[in-house]
């Protein structure tokens, strides 16, 4: 992993989706006095590191305004919405937004996604229709939907199915950061506004997955207990392998710490280190494997890696990582990932 770090925009999250017009579109979290804004990127990192590329332009930047979405019970009332994951499909961006707290178990005090919905926009992120699905059309362990992200446009998807990944605990809660597994469901292309066309991966039978309509009979596809971020995952086309960034906190022992745990003594100015974990996989279900670790990760504890597609390589061994944190990195952050096969 290239040790240069390049900075553009402000914010953090940053889910990824490279659209039909040729331009990545990403959406951001707590900037510019705004709990979520969405930006259309331009361009492609590369030589020279300090040339003009990638241009950030803020397309909207209050898409879902807290005063009329953010007035439900167990929600913040001025910043509880955030970016959960974008996909161009068709020309269409559909926009997975998700509900939140910051907290509520002060034992273990991790960001709380209580529910999410589906907003689209048909030209580009410049108007959307808020209201395409209700707002609890994900839910408790569902509360945070993650598209898998391929070519441009969904171009290169392995079937007619949209496939989606969603952190969750065993506490039947969905979290931010530090949750224990992942859940995967689908839907065909054509019905992902309906939510009783979702169903979720349920296990394998003869080496072949099982889907359930019931997402109480979801299966997690891959378990790290109390390490499981919020991730995302990319199709590498050139090495035919689903790529996900994992992404957990810990505290100076390396035991799970919550990014939003309280401080421990009255110097710790509550940033503690994040964990780095690069899975790869043949299917969307796995088997996953790890293949990167780094246990320091970032200057602030950073966190949400995502390899946008368009910025990966055609013989997929050179990728682009995009991913914020705290303070200096609270904005968008990407370098260079080389790969070494064996």
């Amino acid at each position: 992993m290239d040790s240069r770090r390049y900075h553009k925009a402000d914010g953090d999250m940053w889910p990824i989706t490279w659209a039909a017009d040729g331009h990545c579109y990403g959406a951001a979290g707590d900037n510019l006095g705004s709990p979520m804004n969405v930006w259309r990127i331009e361009g492609h990192p590369g030589e020279p590191f300090w040339g003009p590329y990638p241009h950030l332009f803020l397309i909207d930047n209050l898409p879902i305004d807290p005063k009329e979405y953010c007035q439900r019970p167990h929600v913040h009332p001025h910043w509880g919405v955030k970016p959960a994951s974008l996909l161009s499909l068709n020309g269409v961006l559909y926009f997975a937004v998700q509900l939140m707290n910051f907290g509520d178990n002060p034992s273990f005090n991790r960001q709380h996604n209580i529910s999410s919905w589906i907003i689209t926009s048909d030209d580009n992120g410049n108007t959307w229709n808020r209201e395409a699905t209700r707002q609890d059309f994900f839910d408790g362990r569902l509360a945070s939907p993650h598209f898998i992200q391929f070519g441009q446009d969904y171009e290169g998807a392995r079937d007619e199915f949209v496939y989606a990944y969603f952190p969750a605990a065993t506490d039947g809660n969905s979290y931010w950061c530090n949750g224990d597994y992942l859940l995967l469901g689908k839907v065909r292309r054509d019905r992902i506004l309906e939510r009783d066309a979702w169903t979720f991966y349920s296990g394998d039978e003869h080496s072949q997955p099982v889907w359930h309509s019931d997402a109480y009979r979801a299966a997690p596809v891959f378990e790290y207990p109390l390490m499981t971020g919020e991730n995302h995952v990319s199709f590498n086309k050139g090495l035919n392998r689903y790529i996900m960034g994992n992404f957990s906190f810990t505290d100076k022992q390396g035991n799970p710490r919550p990014y939003h745990q309280q401080p421990g003594d009255p110097i710790d100015d509550s940033r503690f280190p994040s964990q780095l974990t690069l899975f790869e996989a043949p299917n969307p279900w796995g088997p996953w494997s790890l293949f990167h670790q780094d246990n320091n990760w970032g200057s602030s504890g950073d966190y949400q890696p995502i390899f946008p597609t368009k910025w990966i390589s055609e013989d997929g061994k050179e990728m682009w990582m995009v991913s914020s944190g705290s303070e200096e990195d609270h904005n968008f952050t990407f370098q260079k990932v080389r790969l070494k096969l064996r």
